[in-house]
């Protein structure tokens, strides 16, 4: 089985409309999509992940902080990418708007 890393992205101006304008019961009833949809995926996960918080950029010049997409992560096993890409199809993160998932495959390093 291949690993495959999937990013959970959002725009985070949308992300932070849908919170302030969904009830605590919405929210609720979203994280329960989002435990029914881990559960149902639960064999596929290399890591189940989590969401991403604030972001570092380390440079030859430094550290700095800046914004991205990001909103969290996920390692899959899955045969292919097409498969990688198949269990992410119902996700409850895609229901936001503007929302993706990118798929990429984690590569063994040389004489690993």
């Amino acid at each position: 089985m291949k690993k495959f890393l999937a990013l959970y992205r959002m725009d985070m101006g949308e992300m932070q409309k849908m919170m302030a304008s969904t009830s605590a019961e919405e929210r609720k009833k979203s994280m329960g999509a989002w435990e029914a949809w881990m559960k149902k995926n639960m064999a596929s996960f290399a890591d189940p992940g989590g969401p991403a918080g604030k972001t570092k950029r380390v440079a030859a010049g430094g550290v700095s902080d800046v914004k991205n997409d990001i909103g969290g992560y996920s390692i899959v096993q899955a045969e292919s990418y097409d498969a990688a890409a198949a269990l992410f199809g119902d996700n409850p993160h895609l229901i936001m708007p503007g929302a993706t998932v990118e798929i990429m495959e984690i590569m063994q390093m040389p004489g690993a």
